[in-house]
């Protein structure tokens, strides 16, 4: 019996023929702006190329949504980190500051990634201020122990300047994304985490 996969509503083909480093695409329901490719830089590349180039590989101070080489391009990672610039217009992730507000965080919930052959589909759980460190440096999320201190922070964090899902959990078994963008305060970054809630294997 022959299955017919859901269509992927991105056409990778024809934004790798653009440009090869395209691993993925992120939107957020109810922000229209988030809605944008995720590059990796080729093995060749600086990790951060992408933190000033656009998908064109041309210099833009707004430079583009990315995930380092620390990352597997597919998502499997038990914590994906997703970095954008927090643009003042509104534009790369400078909307993720309206999760601060209890409403907004309240009524938008998901988060999708689509990549070639799936659509992964994600809880937003916790929205907060972290500090600066390199969180992929910092953490090894391949042993349970150093995951595990990762996600209780997710849960309970300790910044006053935080929205939790209620009843929220985490355990090792899960897979999330934590998008990245600057504050005003160098020695801060803004979190938001999704949890994984399911995976559609779609036709590419």
């Amino acid at each position: 019996v022959s299955t017919i996969l859901p269509a992927n509503p991105i056409d990778f083909e024809a934004i790798q023929a653009q440009n090869p480093d395209v691993c993925a695409w992120i939107q957020i329901p109810g922000i229209d702006v988030i809605d944008y490719p995720i590059l990796q830089s080729d093995p060749e590349a600086d990790d951060n190329f992408y933190l000033d180039h656009d998908i064109n590989k041309e210099q833009k101070r707004a430079g583009s949504i990315y995930i380092q080489k620390l990352n597997r391009d597919d998502f499997s990672d038990p914590n994906t980190l997703i970095y954008g610039h927090n643009m003042l217009n509104g534009t790369m992730f400078g909307q993720l500051k309206k999760f601060k507000g209890a409403d907004f965080f309240n009524e938008h919930r998901k988060i999708y990634v689509y990549t070639p052959g799936h659509i992964l589909e994600y809880e937003i759980i916790s929205a907060f201020i972290y500090d600066d460190r390199h969180i992929l440096n910092s953490f090894n999320f391949y042993i349970q122990n150093e995951c595990q201190e990762f996600f209780d922070q997710c849960i309970n964090p300790t910044s006053f300047t935080k929205q939790v899902l209620e009843g929220a959990t985490l355990d090792s078994q899960d897979k999330i994304i934590t998008l990245s963008t600057c504050t005003s305060n160098n020695a801060e970054r803004y979190l938001v985490v999704g949890k994984l809630v399911s995976d559609t294997i779609t036709a590419k």
